[in-house]
């Protein structure tokens, strides 16, 4: 009976017995040598490292990567699989909705305290008033009939509307021009994050484990064994990665999927600053007489800005007495310049940060500089991982000797859209490997060998069919690589 996994090793190769004892008379000369004679110069001695806790780098995991050992699991599949999803936001989520749709069971692992969605994310701060932010993903479009089906039921169910308050782009002095859009643009109505747990039905089928840092994954007996910190997470018959950045290739780096590593090193991501602020009174927006107030606005030419947007006009259009509640982003340039670790931001950063966005803001508004009114509350917070900067255009990565697979809006482009139905593509592609038996795995290969292309798109991202910028987003049939 054929071993459940198999790691292809070269063989070890074991010196003749002619050359053993050439070495041994060498040695054996040599300390002749020396006890008649001169003592040859001593070497010197070898640079001690310096002791302390191991760091880990880009070009680390790369060479760690290029040295693994490809895994191959041989055992049938089973007829009641299961697999982990590392990763809970949409593409995670929309992945094991798509696998429960099959009727496959997942467990998913997400490391957020506050809730699920990843870039669904909505901030809550109870002051004297419920201030309300979208600190990530601020809208969205849908281009693809898959997505547009989906759009619709949260729209039925109360959950998404459209967005018709004026967004355009923002000249820095003031000047705003509406952008036209061919497709509606939608937000979710009590924020984003909401949307994040309605991606997943209402079944058995799925279980969600969080916050969880999953830290290690281990093939062993046809199985893949997950570890938080040591900690054992479960065994599963296959496991998604739908998460990217350092955490991600960490993960990869020793997992004994190289292929997948490598992919997952070839992806550039940008850093973004958001901040948070709120005002007590309106800040003063230009009006025009044919769209009033902006409540969303693309900033050009302003290092420390690309993006502003009113929640509290675009949550609670008919609210008009609370404060206005804004969230802003930089361009992924001053992200670059000014990125620190996110889990650690000094406090110095911190400041330098607000100030400089809110000066960014001045200079948009065509404000005179430390006019602007100072908000009462404000977060800064670094999205260090924020945007793919290129993509394979492939919906989805598997790897069928491996029973592994990538899924997330980087495989086509950086939109929720793509970020959705990359997730259904790789949910629907498990299902049918695991349909198939596991028989035929080389007919399940996609994306493991695909360049990666320039994403075009807004610093916070694409919305296919807001202006002429053309859809990124794969057509639903998937290219095998065989």
């Amino acid at each position: 009976m054929p071993p459940s996994l198999l790691l292809h090793r070269a063989p070890c190769a074991r010196p003749s017995p002619a050359r053993a004892a050439s070495r041994l008379s060498a040695s054996v000369v040599s300390a002749a040598n020396g006890a008649g004679g001169s003592r040859p110069p001593k070497p010197p001695p070898a640079p001690r490292r310096p002791r302390g806790k191991p760091r880990f780098s880009r070009q680390s995991a790369i060479r760690k990567s290029f040295q693994q050992e490809q895994v191959v699991f041989s055992t049938p599949v089973p007829a009641d699989p299961t697999v982990a999803v590392i990763g809970g936001g949409a593409s995670g989520l929309a992945c094991a909705s798509a696998l429960a749709a099959r009727g496959v069971r997942s467990v998913v692992f997400d490391t957020g305290k506050h809730g699920l969605g990843g870039r669904l994310a909505t901030r809550t701060v109870h002051e004297d008033w419920r201030l309300v932010f979208d600190h990530a993903a601020q809208f969205f479009t849908a281009s693809d009939e898959r997505f547009r089906k989906l759009v619709d039921e949260w729209v039925d169910r109360g959950l998404v509307r459209e967005w018709r308050g004026s967004v355009g782009e923002l000249q820095v002095g003031g000047q705003f021009t509406p952008t036209p859009s061919s497709t509606p643009r939608y937000i979710g109505v009590n924020g984003m994050r909401p949307l994040a747990d309605a991606l997943l039905p209402e079944n058995d089928l799925i279980k969600v484990v969080r916050p969880s840092w999953i830290s290690k994954l281990e093939p062993f007996n046809g199985l893949w064994r997950l570890f938080e910190n040591e900690k054992p997470q479960g065994q599963y018959d296959a496991i998604v990665i739908a998460h990217n950045g350092k955490c991600a290739n960490r993960l990869l780096s020793t997992s004994g999927l190289p292929q997948l590593t490598k992919q997952m090193k070839r992806l550039d991501l940008s850093s973004v600053w958001a901040l948070l602020a709120a005002f007590e009174d309106p800040l003063p927006i230009p009006h025009n007489s044919s769209h009033g107030a902006f409540e969303g606005a693309f900033v050009r030419d302003v290092d420390s800005l690309s993006w502003m947007a009113n929640n509290t006009r675009k949550l609670f259009p008919l609210e008009t007495d609370r404060p206005e509640c804004w969230t802003f982003f930089s361009t992924a340039s001053y992200g670059r310049k000014n990125k620190v670790p996110q889990e650690n931001i000094p406090n110095a950063t911190a400041e330098k940060v607000k100030r400089e966005m809110l000066g960014g803001v001045e200079l948009a508004l065509g404000l005179s500089k430390g006019s602007l009114q100072l908000p009462f509350y404000t977060r800064v917070q670094l999205w260090g991982a924020a945007l793919p900067m290129n993509t394979p255009g492939v919906p989805c990565i598997f790897d069928p000797q491996g029973r592994a697979g990538i899924c997330g809006d980087w495989l086509t482009g950086s939109s929720i859209e793509a970020a959705v139905l990359s997730g259904m593509s790789l949910g629907d592609h498990v299902a049918d490997y695991f349909a198939s038996r596991g028989e035929r795995p080389e007919e399940f290969a996609i994306g493991l060998d695909d360049s990666l292309i320039r994403v075009e798109g807004h610093d916070i991202g694409q919305f296919p069919g807001l202006d002429s910028q053309k859809p990124q987003v794969a057509e639903p049939q998937l290219t095998l690589s065989i």
